[in-house]
């Protein structure tokens, strides 16, 4: 049977505490992964995210099936905390109307639709920023919102296979190996993220704001990294190398008498720590095949085997001991189930468990940055298909019962009435 960890409930912060975008108003258009990644992480620092989302259905990772709870999926969960929900059928006017309202308040407009919807919709960059000069919209896509590539489709797999990155990933002797989660999804996300903090920063200094754009092609690329520019230098294609980056003898995956470790001893001054205080075996250094990083280099079988055999010589507890009071870094080569039920997890409080308002509770990830003064919000759970949305049209728009009445009648909120959130 699957062991879940025992989630404690989170602990609140401070009373009064600022916030980093406290009165930022961000109207989300977003689905999937790269956007909502993005408008997470506003929401988590306190801007007013307001999800748009078609009734029919929604978002496309409601419907994700790792997991569900309370009748949302765990894809869905894990992107969409801290925002409120607004159903409108996109294809009725009045729904555009409704969207073009909210936008003409909003600090921000993030979108990551197919090449052309905004613009059949009316609410593209260049239709709703004369009436607000200040507004910051983001276009997240594939391939970008120009050129020939512009209309293409495409998802995080598909831009790291044509970007090369995924060629980088796997072992020597096999394919080419998409990371598992979505990594280009969610740099992507963070991408968009900071164009939005970039263009909000001048802004303030313009006085006006700006269309950006973040397109998972162009960081797939970037993410090539130091590969990518090594291979600008000397036009040699980087090969994969499994756990070893480079090839590299001293890092990588060991196996200890009972179990796996992760080692990367990746200088000089480490691999004569590691064989010398560690090992005990002071020949892996004096003799000339390992005596420098060139020839370890060139010797990396040998030196790989010679590793492995010493490691297999003792339990993985003791190895760890001894790793780490020479100050070796090395790490636990542990399952998900492992890794959320480590140490480092409960004692950094990663993980809590926030109320929901048909699971009673559900599991709560924390965001991944620490700021002393504007610290992030008290997490609230995604919101269901159009939870706010009669809220957000009578105390933010100012609509008034009748409106709101004809409006459910023509369907632009989908079947049925509002929610009352």
């Amino acid at each position: 049977m699957p062991t879940k960890p025992q989630l404690p409930e989170r602990s609140p912060r401070a009373m009064g505490g600022p916030t980093a975008l406290d009165g930022l108003l961000v109207v989300d258009f977003t689905r999937v992964v790269a956007g909502p990644a993005c408008t997470q992480t506003l929401a988590d620092f306190g801007a007013h995210v307001i999800k748009i989302e078609n009734p029919d259905g929604g978002d496309d990772t409601r419907a994700y099936e790792h997991a569900e709870i309370g009748g949302e999926s765990a894809a869905y969960l894990s992107l969409n905390r801290n925002k409120r929900g607004i159903a409108l059928d996109l294809s009725l006017p009045e729904a555009r109307e409704i969207a073009l309202d909210l936008i003409r308040k909003a600090d921000v407009v993030v979108e990551n639709f197919s090449s052309g919807v905004m613009k059949k919709f009316g609410l593209d960059y260049e239709r709703v920023a004369p009436s607000n000069p200040r507004l910051v919209y983001c276009s997240i896509s594939a391939y970008g919102r120009s050129g020939p590539f512009a209309s293409r489709p495409g998802f995080d797999p598909i831009t790291q296979a044509e970007s090369g990155f995924m060629s980088l990933n796997g072992f020597a002797d096999g394919p080419a190996v998409r990371t598992g989660p979505p990594i280009v999804d969610m740099a992507t996300g963070m991408s968009a993220c900071n164009a939005i903090l970039l263009a909000l920063l001048a802004r303030d200094r313009l006085g006006r704001g700006q269309h950006v754009e973040v397109a998972l092609f162009d960081v797939a690329m970037g993410m090539t990294g130091f590969y990518g520019m090594a291979y600008l230098i000397n036009g040699e294609n980087p090969g994969r190398f499994g756990n070893s980056p480079s090839g590299s003898p001293t890092v990588g995956v060991y196996e200890a008498s009972d179990g796996p470790l992760y080692m990367a001893c990746a200088n000089d001054r480490l691999y004569r720590r590691l064989v010398v205080e560690v090992f005990d075996r002071p020949d892996l250094i004096t003799e000339p095949q390992f005596a420098t990083r060139k020839a370890r280099s060139e010797n990396k079988e040998l030196l790989r085997a010679a590793i492995a055999d010493v490691f297999a010589g003792d339990t993985l507890e003791n190895w760890m001991a001894k790793m780490k009071l020479a100050n070796i870094p090395v790490g636990y080569l542990r399952t998900v189930e492992e890794g959320f039920n480590a140490p480092e997890a409960r004692e950094r409080h990663r993980l809590s468990r926030i109320p929901h308002r048909t699971a009673e509770w559900v599991p709560n990830i924390e965001p991944p940055i620490t700021m002393s003064l504007t610290g992030a919000v008290d997490p609230v759970a995604a919101p269901l298909l159009g939870e706010h949305t009669e809220d957000i049209l009578r105390n933010m728009l100012g609509y008034d019962e009748r409106r709101i009445a004809d409006f459910t009648r023509k369907g632009v909120f989908g079947a049925g009435r509002p929610s009352t959130g």
